[in-house]
């Protein structure tokens, strides 16, 4: 009986502990410098939540080594809800494409939700004959290996893009990896390259300049910040869809309450106008899922992108 009743005293502890969470400031790792959709995401929740909940929660940016030492940091985390994770797609990526990673993006992770998703854009230069995705694959096929596609490097979100891309229109275009999207942009413009994927907000400033030529997202629908531009899928490659996306995710064994009540936060944040604002620059849109369907969700992406690895023949880091 003293053993039941230590248990009940111990559980009714940990429940009135989670009641009055947060007690003390929160913080969001973001494994990435600041600017661009995932700190975006994060910024705007964390200004809501401390509003909600009447406590700090802080925005942590901890780049490096491609997301890892932020998203390890994550999963290291005490599971107490003081310390949340929003990250890109790369969470995922990073399993796929690198041999050794500090994490399991499944085993290490309570999904929250995914937060948002946004789409690449497909640009040429202006100069090239290519006026949309059919002319694209007909180029393609009419000279194999002769047109080249740039990336910010090697299984990259738009490299990734790209080869999910040639496997589906049956292509073959030459990767030129570079250190970043910018220069592959810009060699796009200067004519070094003739294609590549880019964010909206690095592409769409020198779209609407006309230094690109944009003939689709790599999303399943239009967007805001594009509307004239087709999705690849109506565009000549049905079924194509390859997104960006960011998620809200907790250190695995965080009391199930807890993630409840940041899952609610989280909707209404996501449902903002503050935050469809902020994230149309980046051409991306707000969404919002339980955590079981975030939760699939990782496990489809890792499934996917696994398969276009080995279609693609590349090579574990």
């Amino acid at each position: 009986m003293r053993w039941a009743s230590a248990f009940l005293v111990l559980f009714a502890a940990a429940a009135l502990a989670q009641t009055d969470y947060p007690s003390r400031p929160v913080r969001i790792i973001v494994p990435s410098p600041p600017s661009g959709g995932t700190d975006i995401v994060a910024r705007v929740l964390a200004a809501h939540f401390s509003s909600a909940f009447g406590q700090q929660f802080f925005v942590e940016n901890k780049p490096g080594a491609g997301n890892l030492i932020g998203i390890e940091a994550a999963a290291r985390a005490a599971p107490d809800g003081y310390t949340l994770l929003v990250s890109a797609s790369t969470i995922a990526l990073n399993s796929v494409l690198y041999k050794k990673v500090p994490y399991d993006p499944v085993r290490d992770f309570a999904p929250i939700t995914l937060a948002a998703t946004a789409p690449n854009i497909l640009v040429v230069n202006p100069k090239l004959p290519i006026k949309s995705v059919a002319e694209l694959i007909a180029a393609a096929k009419a000279k194999p290996g002769a047109l080249s596609y740039g990336t910010p490097g090697v299984g990259t979100s738009p490299h990734l893009c790209m080869e999910l891309f040639k496997s589906m229109a049956g292509i073959d275009l030459q990767h030129v990896p570079y250190k970043g999207t910018a220069a592959a942009v810009m060699d796009v413009i200067g004519g070094q390259i003739e294609v590549a994927f880019a964010t909206a907000l690095t592409a769409k400033p020198l779209i609407d300049a006309g230094r690109l030529r944009a003939l689709a997202v790599s999303g399943p629908r239009r967007v805001a910040a594009l509307p004239d531009v087709p999705p690849v899928a109506g565009a000549g490659v049905p079924g194509y869809e390859a997104m960006q996306w960011y998620g809200l995710l907790a250190p695995a064994g965080t009391p199930a309450a807890i993630i409840e009540r940041v899952h609610g936060e989280a909707m209404v944040a996501l449902r903002s106008p503050e935050m469809k604002a902020r994230l149309a620059a980046d051409g991306a849109e707000p969404l919002g899922s339980t955590p079981a369907e975030f939760g699939a969700y990782i496990k489809r992406e890792l499934d996917k992108w696994s398969r276009v690895r080995d279609t693609a023949h590349i090579e574990r880091q």
